[in-house]
């Protein structure tokens, strides 16, 4: 592994202390550096993969390494959030995977079953603790999740977080207890944040999330009650004919989620079902009408 870091091959895509990556000037792009330009810092790199061009590091700096970089370079630390969209997939997909174990990393020291320092090993792939009584292993975590789109047979229902702008709806969402199925996951979530009983239940897609480490397991389900009684966690639930949805996006009285997001997917694959009509044309017609 070290004579990979050495080696002319070796791309280093850099992070900062807030996960952001170095991204070209015009931020359309990752902006990887050779082993020269982080000598000092490599030996404290992530091996992330390779393909028949390169071997990829990653390797996350201080505030003022970061500010070098992005000085000596001309690009600039972007946050994933907003970087996403804009770059390619393959691009995107590496600076989840960095990030995703950037934050491990950071977050997982001590060993939680004796509180021994933890040693990073396996080029940053597996944390052991260095207390040889107790010598574990860990390993990055994912946290599973489910999203959902509920369907009464003519209207979807979307949720409206206690800090979100007005306006702003999404599909709604939780974490997997332990024990507990992804169906009745998608059940128990829906029941407490919106006080609809969900019935019948499909999986859709997956998208992993790392915000800081999720795995985020879409479902579309069928609603058996419709009647909301909001929980503690939603400001608002409401149901949405197609054509509100349509027409409130197109005058920007609602706001969904991000194209990056498979909330977005979900409530897509609804509109497209319903009536042939493509959420993605929807928002760019709207777009271009603020415009």
């Amino acid at each position: 592994m070290a004579a990979r870091m050495r080696s002319p091959r070796a791309r280093f895509l850099l992070l900062d202390d807030d996960g952001g990556a170095l991204l070209t000037t015009d931020r359309r792009q990752l902006l990887t550096v050779g082993h020269d330009a982080v000598a000092a810092h490599a030996a404290a790199s992530t091996f992330l993969g390779c393909l028949p061009e390169a071997d990829y590091f990653a390797l996350t700096l201080d505030a003022d390494s970061a500010a070098c970089a992005a000085a000596s370079t001309g690009g600039a630390f972007v946050e994933l959030r907003r970087a996403g969209t804009s770059l390619p997939m393959f691009d995107a997909g590496v600076f989840a995977y960095a990030r995703g174990l950037a934050h491990w990393q950071a977050r997982t020291r001590f060993c939680p079953a004796c509180g021994a320092d933890l040693r990073l090993e396996s080029a940053g792939h597996r944390a052991r603790c260095t207390n040889p009584c107790c010598a574990l292993d860990h390993f990055p975590r994912t946290d599973p999740a489910i999203i959902v789109i509920v369907d009464d047979g003519e209207r979807c229902l979307l949720g409206r977080g206690r800090d979100w702008p007005e306006g702003r709806f999404s599909t709604l969402a939780g974490f997997v207890e332990p024990g507990e199925t992804l169906e009745d996951a998608v059940r128990r979530e829906v029941f407490e944040e919106a006080g609809v009983r969900v019935g019948e239940c499909d999986y859709h897609s997956s998208q992993p999330w790392p915000f800081p480490a999720s795995l985020m397991l879409a479902f579309t389900a069928r609603a058996a009650s419709t009647s909301i009684a909001l929980g503690c966690e939603l400001a608002d639930a409401r149901w949405f004919g197609a054509s509100e949805l349509v027409a409130g996006i197109g005058d920007g009285s609602l706001a969904i989620s991000s194209p990056l997001s498979v909330s977005f997917m979900l409530i897509a694959h609804w509109l497209r079902d319903k009536t042939g009509i493509e959420l993605a044309d929807v928002v760019a017609a709207s777009a271009g009408a603020t415009r």
